[in-house]
């Protein structure tokens, strides 16, 4: 039963991103061609938001779903990381036109040729977890 809150948020960010138009490729090309300021009052709004939630969870002890007090790391361990893996993921997001979150929404409107995306990123994934111990973290 705990699962279907789940699926009730997560069909809450499908519309909130389909009518943002979070979702539009035109939207995220304008985006990366600095030619609207759209998406990025959408990421900034994001990003205030998560910021207040992390403060509200770290001064409240927040507790997952198995009781369990959720711990925070307070900084990486090298910045080299973050860097590499945030230009990849800004490179695969301005080739494809999406990132994670928006591709299952596009699945769920009916965008059939995103399951090639899907299963490009879930390969991607897998090949990280095979070579993770020999790169740098």
């Amino acid at each position: 039963m705990k699962n279907i809150y789940f699926l009730l948020v997560g069909i809450l960010f499908g519309i909130v991103m389909t009518k943002s138009e979070a979702i539009s490729w035109y939207r995220i090309q304008e985006m990366f061609r600095f030619q609207s300021f759209h998406m990025y009052g959408i990421i900034g709004v994001s990003v205030v938001l998560g910021a207040i939630m992390f403060y509200v969870m770290k001064k409240s002890h927040f507790k997952t779903f198995q009781g369990v007090e959720a711990t925070f790391i307070d900084k990486p361990k090298t910045y080299w990381a973050s860097i590499f893996g945030g230009t990849m993921f800004g490179l695969g997001w301005a080739m494809t036109g999406a990132c994670p979150g928006p591709l299952y929404v596009l699945l769920g409107n009916g965008v059939w040729v995103v399951l090639v995306i899907i299963a490009s990123a879930l390969l991607g994934t897998f090949v990280y977890g095979l070579l993770r111990s020999r790169l740098p973290h």
